[in-house]
């Protein structure tokens, strides 16, 4: 058994005049009147224990992750775990929608609930991810807060620290958000 223990990353806040929005080390922070997401000091550790070679699977462990890991069944592995690009897009799908959550919040919708499906399109030519977030309003939603939901669908993906990075690296992050009421 190989026992591998990652530090993923430290974000550093670099600035200063973001201060004043993080009051906890561990929590994320909007600044409103620019629209930007920043993320106060973080360590994250990620343990990934393997087992069984190429056609083995193994575990990632987080604080809060717990997941089983294997190499796809397309280049030879098991196939009995969630692969690097399954927990990839995971990751980004996770940070959009908490991003989201706080561009809703900000702007004090009437949000009865919200979902986001994602799905990835790689090839050896394009990484491609589509966000689809559903949000769902109140029945009682004016024109101008469905418009607001709709815009912040475009503004989380801005604000998305994991999906920014990802653009860096020529990875497509597109968005196709609906809005209703209920």
């Amino acid at each position: 058994m190989i026992k591998i223990v990652f530090l993923v990353y430290s974000v550093l806040l670099q600035y200063s005049k973001y201060k004043k929005y993080v009051n906890r080390q561990d929590i994320y922070a909007i600044n409103l009147y620019e629209g930007v997401l920043i993320m106060a000091d973080m360590k994250i550790n990620v343990n990934a224990v393997w087992d069984g070679g190429v056609t083995g699977n193994g575990t990632l462990k987080a604080e809060y992750l717990d997941t089983k890991i294997a190499i796809p069944t397309s280049l030879g592995g098991s196939g009995n775990g969630a692969n690097p690009k399954e927990v990839l897009v995971a990751s980004v799908t996770t940070c959009y929608t908490a991003t989201l959550t706080f561009v809703l919040e900000s702007r004090k919708l009437p949000v009865v609930e919200f979902t986001v499906n994602s799905e990835a399109n790689i090839s050896d030519s394009e990484f491609k991810i589509i966000h689809y977030p559903l949000i769902v309003l109140s029945a009682d939603a004016t024109e101008e807060q469905i418009q607001s939901a709709q815009r912040a669908t475009e503004a989380a993906d801005k604000g998305c620290d994991v999906g920014n990075i990802l653009k860096k690296a020529d990875v497509k992050i597109e968005i196709q958000g609906k809005v209703s009421v209920k």
